[in-house]
């Protein structure tokens, strides 16, 4: 039986992969086509890079559609592989519903919440900035509306303090990669039985580069949460006196402050007997930093940057 895969990003190629990998003895059916986004442009060079979706695709030998919106000429591409099912694992578009009548079992989605908490294009960035302490991997059947549909199977996932979205991302979809392995063949064989989603929904929209900046003035949980919910996109910053700061994922501080710290300093501090680099936030509190980025450079540790700088503690503060 004919499988189409949808996705586009790093974690959509990971699933992709290993999905290839368990091969039509384990699936049930064979991934004959890929749909992915178009080649976009990368780097300071902007060179027009193909998706890692569109890259794993091609190692593996399989046709991809390149496509923006499945419209009727993309939906016709489809029709030409007659599959059975569409999995979706970020794409980055809604299929319309002529595309969800494509596949003789439809589509099936897999989403970074326990729906209907956080339906939308950034569950894990929303559960994070909620300060949650479990999340979850869920395949969802496609319907018209925002990830509406019943569903198949969810597997719940602890979120541990100084986590990143970037890899809370990467752990569920290795967790949701499995369900899919297990889910498959059910699918295919139209014996899985979905269950109408329980529950007030909410809803995780994309988040921006002023949701990512850092106000160090706020308690220490919530610039954590903050910095790890915007790591990778759109990228958690601040400014440190003068500097502006990319940040890499930071954790609470559990140790004792200089007696004279205030909000938006970094300063070295002693946690259990270890000198740790530590931004200073409000309720004299502090997060530990791991990396940092000045602008123009590069990320590099946290301890070799504050080594680094011709006065300690550096004074942070708010600028526009």
């Amino acid at each position: 039986m004919s499988i189409i895969f949808a996705g586009t990003p790093p974690i959509a190629a990971d699933c992709l992969r290993e999905l290839l990998v368990a091969g039509p003895e384990k699936l049930g059916g064979e991934i004959t086509a890929v749909l992915t986004r178009p080649d976009a442009p990368v780097g300071r060079r902007r060179t027009l890079t193909p998706s890692p979706v569109a890259q794993a695709a091609e190692e593996a030998g399989l046709p991809v559609i390149r496509a923006d919106k499945v419209d009727d000429e993309v939906a016709a591409q489809l029709k030409e592989h007659s599959p059975q099912l569409g999995i979706v694992v970020a794409y980055g578009a809604l299929l319309p519903q002529h595309a969800l009548d494509v596949p003789g079992r439809g589509w099936v989605n897999l989403h970074y919440s326990a729906l209907p908490k956080h339906r939308g294009a950034a569950p894990v960035q929303h559960a994070l900035l909620n300060g949650e302490t479990a999340t979850a991997a869920t395949i969802f059947q496609l319907e018209k509306g925002m990830d509406a549909g019943p569903v198949h199977a969810s597997a719940e996932h602890p979120i541990d303090e100084g986590v990143s979205a970037g890899q809370l991302l990467q752990d569920l979809t290795s967790l949701g990669t499995k369900l899919l392995l297990d889910l498959t063949p059910k699918l295919l064989a139209g014996t899985s039985a979905p269950a109408p989603q329980q529950g007030e929904p909410s809803f995780a929209p994309k988040l921006t580069r002023d949701d990512a900046c850092i106000d160090p003035a706020r308690p220490a949980a919530e610039v954590m949460h903050r910095t790890n919910a915007t790591i990778p996109e759109p990228g958690a910053w601040t400014w440190i006196g003068e500097q502006r700061i990319k940040l890499g994922p930071v954790r609470l501080f559990r140790g004792e402050l200089p007696d004279d710290a205030e909000p938006g300093q970094v300063v070295t501090a002693d946690e259990h007997g270890t000198r740790l680099p530590v931004l200073v936030t409000g309720q004299s509190s502090g997060v530990v930093l791991t990396e940092v980025q000045p602008a123009g450079k590069r990320m590099t540790p946290a301890a070799d940057w504050l080594r680094g700088q011709q006065q300690t503690p550096v004074l942070g503060g708010h600028h526009d």
